[in-house]
């Protein structure tokens, strides 16, 4: 930012401060400021008191972004096309578009990365220090913040801003995208609407959370949704009947934390319909699965390399829930709770796609769970294979033809 440029956001500053306005919350009245302090700057130029902006409409976004959004990250924010930007060091900050990394001429200092993050928690009520060296946060954006202080991060704070690029908002959306084919939209929306428990599986920025939230559109409206997740990342707001839970950290005493496992049992007092978990990393699918296996339906997302990696991991996070918890226990849960496993990767191409989808059936055999293949991806399509949902009285119960609806083809009408 030139001299000139930062003594007008400095003037915005002050008006910003005597109008009691909030930078954070009301973006369009520091425009306004910003346009006044502008125009009065080109005013005193005609009289040859100051020097006149080349371009005054640009210098107004640049002021509006150092006072009222994040600086210079704003213009990535504001680019649609950018799906997440973090910083490693204060000069040498990347983006991703399409899943492929970029280093931007972008030169921050120690100061202003500092300076940034305190103002993106600034309205999370999440705090980051010593005691508390990383934080999951959300910005007003809807946007996810990661930070993992300096000490921890070799030489500098490691910053990540993860955006929600919301490119599909239901399974019809992602059929457009060639994230799935129009058979399969059609077999997954019929399974949920039939109230399978599905688990969406995939490694990071595989468009797990997207996959989860066009599959939670699916759900009828006349049923009660109940998400939790360790920070708002889930978009289900078409749905009339939805209460979203978030985790939250402990305060400087240590007290009142509220973790997943927390939030899986408050949901069940929340008389839901539906329950669906953002993302199992820990003891929490323990309590996950003693959701589902009681007949609530529900879905939730898990890292893995695929459906039946998958399936392993759920039958391994439960044990940590304690030592009593044992293999014997948790397996057979798993077999009889998971319905679907829908895995989906991000390609070499930077492109996402479903791989596969695999029906659990039920079975153990020598304490593995039997599974079989719905789809899988070969090449471009994803091809019907042999398996097919364990639970077909689920599809009669709600009027759905099971056979039809894997039988049909591209053009024939979505079960509703």
């Amino acid at each position: 930012m030139d001299p000139v440029q930062a003594t007008l956001a400095e003037r915005v500053r002050e008006q910003v401060r005597r109008r009691r306005l909030d930078p954070q919350t009301d973006a369009d009245a520091v425009r306004e400021v910003a346009h006044e302090v502008v125009a009065e700057h080109e005013r005193r130029s005609l009289t040859g008191a100051v020097r006149s902006l080349a371009e005054p409409d640009r210098v107004v976004g640049g002021i509006v972004a150092d006072v009222a959004g994040l600086g210079p990250l704003q213009s990535f924010l504001d680019d649609p096309t950018v799906e997440e930007l973090w910083i490693n060091e204060p000069d040498r900050v990347f983006v991703a578009r399409e899943g492929r990394h970029e280093l931007t001429s972008v030169i921050l200092t120690a100061t202003q990365v500092r300076e940034l993050v305190e103002r993106m928690l600034s309205t999370s009520g999440r705090r980051l220090d010593v005691s508390q060296p990383f934080v999951d946060a959300m910005l007003p954006g809807g946007h996810r913040l990661h930070v993992v202080l300096d000490g921890i991060a070799r030489g500098f704070s490691a910053v990540n801003v993860r955006k929600f690029v919301a490119r599909a908002h239901s399974l019809e959306d992602l059929v457009e995208l060639g994230t799935i084919d129009a058979a399969v939209a059609r077999f997954l929306r019929a399974s949920v609407v039939a109230g399978l428990n599905v688990v969406v599986s995939g490694g990071t920025q595989a468009g797990k959370t997207t996959l989860l939230n066009c599959l939670a559109a699916a759900i009828p409206g006349s049923q009660r949704l109940i998400t939790v997740e360790e920070v708002f990342e889930l978009q289900c707001g078409r749905h009339p009947d939805w209460v979203a839970l978030q985790c939250r950290q402990a305060g400087l005493e240590g007290t009142g934390e509220v973790t997943l496992r927390m939030l899986v049992k408050e949901a069940l007092r929340m008389r839901p319909s539906r329950v669906v978990v953002g993302e199992v990393r820990s003891a929490e699918a323990l309590d996950m699965l003693l959701a589902l296996n009681a007949g609530l339906p529900g879905m939730a997302s898990v890292h893995a390399s695929s459906a039946r990696q998958a399936l392993t991991k759920l039958c391994t996070l439960p044990l940590l829930a304690g030592a009593n918890i044992t293999s014997d226990f948790v397996v057979p849960t798993v077999a009889t709770s998971i319905d679907l496993v829908v895995h989906t990767a991000l390609g070499a191409d930077g492109r996402r796609a479903v791989q596969e989808v695999t029906a659990v059936s039920g079975r153990v055999e020598n304490g593995h769970i039997e599974s079989e293949t719905v789809f899988v991806r070969d090449g471009a399509v994803l091809r019907r294979g042999h398996g097919r949902p364990a639970r077909t009285e689920a599809f009669a119960r709600v009027g759905i033809d099971l056979d039809a609806v894997l039988a049909a083809d591209g053009d024939a009408p979505w079960p509703r």
